[in-house]
């Protein structure tokens, strides 16, 4: 089944960057060491996964310089709502696949009432050949905030996130103050607090980790709405990372936690619960196309 195949893939991803961090840190330089784990992170690829759907998606080019002067190009798909006034949302995906494979949860949020931008990092899909590192990840994430700025015309602005994609939009929205609200789901604390609440959590790393991720630390400085939605019965990233997330966060924020769901099905199963925290924090009518 495709759902145990991305999950037993990412277990293996998480639990092979502790093992091997230590087994290979004799022999390893700190460049190298570094250059693992953004590979275990974020498991680049062009790969999408059976059954994505882009039709009435509009492939965009979103160009920029990075901050060491080299030219970057990111792939995105944009899909803008019938609805001249609907608000713009910022998707972020998470580890393994390109932005395609999200296009299920693009079209769901696109139906809630957002025009949605969808970006692949540099590293994934059609964007510019990298190995992605969370600093490049941070870039793109800015360079497709302020393409999705030209497109607002004054029309608010949302960031959202899955998984490592959650971690991402944090970091985004703790860096600007024009986001109107944010929306993270099955994403966690920190990369470290991950590896601990795995099977090999007991060894040694966390100093090792140069690919944190600490989103509880930036959650806080973050000053518009969160939601924060997570499944109960997520294998890979623990509930309770999702509620110490939500802990760290200020007013207004709320946290849904769906019953059942697992790390990729959260949006699938809680549709209803989804529309009716868009109209709570968001102010967003359950019916908004």
């Amino acid at each position: 089944m495709p759902f145990l195949s991305r999950f037993w893939s990412l277990r293996r991803a998480m639990v092979a960057l502790g093992l091997a961090m230590l087994a290979g840190l004799a022999s390893w330089g700190l460049n190298e060491l570094d250059a693992r784990q953004r590979l275990w992170i974020f498991q680049p690829s062009d790969r999408s996964w059976p059954g994505a759907n882009t039709a009435g998606m509009q492939e965009q080019w979103i160009d920029f310089r990075s901050r060491d002067g080299s030219a970057a190009k990111l792939h995105a798909l944009w899909m803008p709502s019938s609805n001249t006034k609907a608000p713009l949302l910022l998707f972020l995906h998470g580890a393994r696949w390109n932005v395609t494979g999200s296009s299920p949860r693009i079209r769901r949020l696109h139906a809630m009432g957002f025009s949605v931008l969808a970006v692949d990092y540099r590293g994934f899909g059609q964007s510019s050949k990298a190995l992605p590192s969370e600093a490049s990840a941070a870039e793109d994430a800015r360079a497709a905030w302020r393409w999705l700025g030209q497109k607002a015309g004054g029309k608010p602005r949302y960031i959202f996130g899955h998984s490592l994609g959650g971690a991402i939009a944090i970091d985004l929205a703790s860096a600007v103050n024009d986001e109107q609200g944010v929306i993270v789901e099955s994403t966690f604390t920190s990369i470290p607090d991950v590896l601990d609440s795995m099977r090999w959590g007991w060894l040694p790393v966390g100093w090792l980790i140069t690919q944190r991720f600490d989103s509880v630390d930036k959650v806080a400085r973050i000053g518009s709405p969160l939601l924060v939605v997570h499944g109960s019965a997520d294998p890979l990233i623990p509930a309770r990372l999702g509620q110490q997330l939500f802990d760290a966060a200020q007013q207004p924020k709320r946290f849904l936690l769906v019953d059942g769901a697992t790390h990729h099905n959260t949006q699938s199963k809680a549709l209803k619960q989804y529309r009716a925290a868009l109209q709570e924090l968001f102010g967003m009518k359950a019916d908004a196309q």
